[in-house]
């Protein structure tokens, strides 16, 4: 890499860090602490990238990158944030960042980004100046997870655009939810936003009517694959000739919409015309990590109307970590509003979570005999699954790692489990050096617990 990158972070460790770095790769480096003394090297038109943490001790980087892009037309600027929520995603895609990484962020990664803000600063055009709008800061789409942050980077980049959105996701995912920050946040947003299902379709005039009703804004068809195939023709037809205010259709769906194409439930026309971008929405399961957060928002929201302030004990919060979550975040989020009524406490004890949460639901077996789906079936049915709701694109990168880490980690919390936490035994049962599960546990954030056994 050759050039000068500024780069801005109150975090002692990460601005030695990316120092280092980029040193090594061949760039010069100006680093600070301060938000002002980025703007002044800017201003003295130093710098040919910048890489900026959002919350600074004097100020919000955010904030400043309708300035940059007036005083210096073309500088790429790469925004990293621990403020890991959608709104942090798409403020900076409204901004016109470069481009926005969580942290913690992947140093390679943010390495290869910066080569190629560098080579596209080379023979960049000047980039327009980016408008400042007002938003809530307050979407219920949080998480800091690898799959949410995959997720809010495709929103941001869709974002604007007029392509139709199929949004696929177990029920109590947030579908609804994603769908309407698409809209809130884009260019239809003074426009209407209307949800539509199979009811608003059914006569011939239905059509017509959604369409007096969105008025060129924003339609959600609600669970497409629920449709009935001769409504879903109707769709087609209004989705082909919309009148003079053409809207930007988006659906969501929480069935495998690939078994229903082959089956024929589902019209390929349709689902062809739907899936110009297709956004996974994951599995409360799929990101057991930011439970702990969602649970921490949900909390704080209900202080704010009026509860009484809560919080979950360590035993409490663990016990929501082990749980399947079937409803996924709608579940937890009225779980949670009904141990802040019934908590006799300020904080919530592990006794009463099982009290809301009841028995585990009874889980499939995977590995059994007779008519059980072997596991590598199992797998491959889910992955085919999860590219075939990708559409034209592919999935994030970073798969294979992802996909092992989902196996390996309930894998082996399965096994301490069984083994009462023996790490010993548990190696020997897994057929594993014990150091290798010992580092395994640390890598995959693993609480061990010395319990009874259970077999």
């Amino acid at each position: 890499m050759d050039g000068t990158v500024l780069v801005a972070d109150d975090d002692r460790t990460i601005r030695t860090v990316l120092t280092q770095a980029l040193t090594r790769a061949g760039c010069k480096v100006h680093a600070t602490s301060s938000l002002t003394t980025l703007m002044r090297w800017i201003a003295e038109g130093k710098g040919d990238v910048v890489i900026s943490d959002v919350m600074m001790p004097d100020g919000n980087g955010l904030e400043m990158l309708p300035k940059i892009a007036q005083d210096r037309p073309g500088l790429p600027v790469i925004v990293i944030s621990a403020q890991n929520t959608i709104m942090t995603a798409i403020q900076a895609a409204e901004a016109e960042a470069y481009d926005y990484l969580p942290k913690p962020f992947d140093l390679p990664d943010l390495m290869k980004r910066t080569a190629r803000a560098l080579e596209q600063r080379r023979r960049a055009s000047p980039a327009r100046a980016a408008e400042e709008n007002e938003r809530p800061d307050d979407l219920p789409l949080v998480g800091r997870t690898p799959a949410m942050q995959a997720l809010y980077r495709l929103v941001a980049k869709v974002m604007n655009t007029d392509l139709p959105v199929l949004i696929a996701g177990e029920s109590g995912t947030g579908k609804s939810l994603i769908a309407r920050a698409i809209h809130d946040f884009s260019d239809r947003r003074n426009l209407p936003f209307v949800t539509v299902t199979e009811s608003d379709l059914q006569d011939i005039e239905g059509p017509a009517r959604v369409l007096a009703r969105v008025k060129g804004g924003t339609l959600l068809i609600d669970e497409i694959g629920d449709i009935d195939p001769e409504v879903q023709a109707r769709i087609v037809r209004m989705m082909d000739s919309p009148g003079d205010s053409v809207p930007r259709f988006m659906a969501t769906s929480q069935r495998d919409l690939s078994d229903a194409l082959e089956s024929g439930r589902m019209r390929q026309d349709l689902y062809y015309r739907l899936s110009g971008a297709t956004l996974q929405v994951p599995s409360l399961r799929e990101r057991v990590e930011d439970i702990p957060l969602l649970a921490e928002h949900f909390l704080a929201r209900s202080e704010r109307d009026g509860a009484p302030k809560r919080a979950l004990s360590k035993d409490a919060l663990e016990l929501m970590r082990a749980y399947s979550w079937p409803g996924n975040v709608r579940q937890l989020e009225n779980a949670i509003k009904r141990l802040v009524l019934t908590s006799r406490a300020d904080e919530i004890t592990r006794t009463e979570v099982e009290a809301v949460l009841g028995n585990q639901p009874e889980m499939e077996p995977v590995l059994g005999g007779g008519d059980t789906e072997k596991l590598s079936a199992s797998v491959m049915r889910h992955l085919r699954r999860y590219f075939d709701l990708h559409g034209n694109m592919l999935p994030p990168p970073g798969l294979y790692g992802r996909i092992l880490k989902e196996v390996e980690a309930p894998l082996i919390e399965i096994a301490l489990e069984a083994t009462g936490g023996n790490q010993a035994k548990c190696a020997d049962l897994l057929g594993i050096n014990r150091n290798t599960l010992r580092k395994k546990i640390t890598d995959l954030d693993i609480r061990v617990t010395r319990r009874r056994k259970l077999m």
